[in-house]
């Protein structure tokens, strides 16, 4: 072969060469446009999602969880015990050095109340303890039917961690609205936005680990898994 036909067959080559980097270049640009794409797509639908969230008109279960976090959601879960609408109350989550006394008096509840029906819960450190120490004190009482009342935005990961634990239990939800979606541009209010945000990136992983078939750990405080909550006395 010549020398200019192999200079010409290295510049075809080349060429090749470039021009297959160059698509390798653009179908990663496209799939990562399109993961991008189905991930604000996703956002967006969670968030619509959870700003429907409304709580049911007549709650009733055999009893009541409430996850901690804040105690707009434990005074909305000891209003529905004073009503009724489940026979016991485990409030899950609560900090070791938090007793049930203090809880009462925050929200000023009767100490009958307390003593009677509430159950205190120190193990959960997380969203996947909650879901653990609540399969435990079901497991201790023999429910079958549960309210869980939670924020709005952190539902659909509660319930998700919940029926995982506990996936012969029917949850109901009772979403706590601590600010209206609905009505609200949210997407300008930076707060807001970096909760629903977190929460969604949360429920995202979760889903992923559960189609993948992983096991998390437990999410308690302490080592065994059978421990019972505590009685608020």
């Amino acid at each position: 072969m010549s020398e200019s036909g192999e200079t010409r067959q290295r510049g075809t080559l080349v060429r090749r060469h470039v021009s297959l980097r160059r698509r390798i270049v653009r179908l990663t640009f496209y799939m990562l446009l399109l993961v991008a794409g189905c991930a604000a797509a996703g956002f967006l639908y969670f968030a619509d999602s959870v700003a429907s969230l409304q709580p049911p008109a007549n709650p009733k279960a055999d009893a009541i969880v409430v996850l901690t976090g804040g105690f707009q959601r434990i005074d909305q879960a000891v209003e529905l015990l004073q009503k009724r609408a489940g026979k016991r109350l485990l409030i899950s989550g609560v900090h070791p050095s938090t007793t049930g006394g203090q809880i009462r008096r925050n929200t000023q509840s009767s100490a009958d109340l307390f003593k009677c029906c509430v159950d205190i819960g120190h193990d959960a450190i997380d969203t996947i303890g909650n879901a653990n120490e609540t399969a435990n004190w079901i497991r201790d009482n023999g429910y079958r039917s549960i309210l869980v009342v939670t924020n709005n935005y952190h539902m659909p990961r509660s319930l998700l961690e919940l029926r995982r634990a506990n996936p012969d239990i029917e949850f109901i939800a009772y979403p706590v609205v601590n600010s209206d979606l609905k009505s609200t541009n949210w997407l300008r209010n930076p707060m807001v936005l970096k909760t629903i945000l977190s929460e969604y990136v949360k429920l995202t992983i979760a889903s992923v680990r559960d189609a993948l078939g992983a096991h998390p750990a437990s999410g308690l405080r302490t080592a065994k898994t059978d421990a019972a909550p505590h009685n608020s006395n």
